[in-house]
């Protein structure tokens, strides 16, 4: 990831002083979908493989990718579609596609200490000295499988999912971590890629839960320290199932 060394004027209390600090470059590139110019994308300049197969992927645009090629500043992905293809402009300024998700089927579990060695990863170097990038993680079978950086938590998502799609890794056995909040669209993103859990440092939204909820997913936000909240199937999550029990007892279910 580039980044660049900048100088500035920081006041802390009240005292002014010179420093220099590292910030990210931004970078511009062009997504093409089987030949044809489709969208562009502001990301940084690493894991643009895995940005054009993860954002195929993440927008349900296709479920196999079968090649992707990068070309100074131009990402050619070669997937199969079927139907069409309805772009929109979300208010968070991402670009979405509205594709229908299936519910995702996994029989993955994991624990509370899972939770918490999964947040502890969710950072990266680039993160850790500039403060001006997204990170997600992917771990797979309980290992830690992959992290990226980014300007925006879209392409951390994408670029972490797309390495494990040309891989041809089983995202069904996959826990998805982020720094960046859950609303709808990064739910959905996790239920085309197939992903059964997904952890973040941050806050959801109702229709976040509730797309969780549909898909599937267990999603678990504000995991920081020794905290976490489960919003959706906790029953993933072992440690929880005598406290579900014995809940489901008191309201009498």
């Amino acid at each position: 990831m580039n980044t660049v060394t900048i100088r500035g004027i920081q006041v802390r209390n009240g005292r002014p002083r010179e420093i220099e600090d590292t910030v990210v470059r931004e970078s511009r590139f062009s997504l093409y979908l089987n030949g044809t110019y489709f969208t562009s994308m502001v990301a940084s300049n690493d894991q643009l493989d895995e940005l054009g197969a993860g954002f195929v992927t993440c927008q349900g645009i296709s479920g196999r990718v079968d090649e992707v090629r990068v070309k100074g500043e131009e990402i050619h992905v070669i997937a199969p579609i079927t139907g069409e293809l309805l772009q929109e402009i979300i208010s968070t300024g991402a670009l979405g596609v509205r594709r229908p998700f299936l519910p995702v089927t996994s029989s993955l579990t994991l624990t509370t200490d899972d939770v918490y060695r999964i947040t502890g990863e969710i950072e990266t170097e680039t993160w850790r000295r500039t403060g001006g990038v997204h990170c997600s993680v992917l771990f797979h079978e309980n290992e830690l499988l992959v992290k990226a950086s980014d300007l925006g938590r879209h392409s951390t998502v994408d670029k972490v999912v797309g390495h494990a799609v040309i891989r041809g890794i089983d995202r069904s056995r996959c826990v998805l971590g982020c720094t960046g909040r859950q609303p709808r669209d990064m739910v959905t993103k996790a239920a085309h890629a197939g992903i059964p859990v997904v952890v973040s440092r941050a806050a959801s939204t109702e229709q976040g839960i509730e797309t969780a909820e549909k898909a599937g997913i267990t999603l678990i936000c504000f995991s920081r320290g020794d905290r976490f909240t489960v919003y959706t199937h906790p029953e993933k999550v072992r440690d929880l199932r005598g406290y579900l029990n014995q809940a489901g007892v008191r309201n009498g279910k």
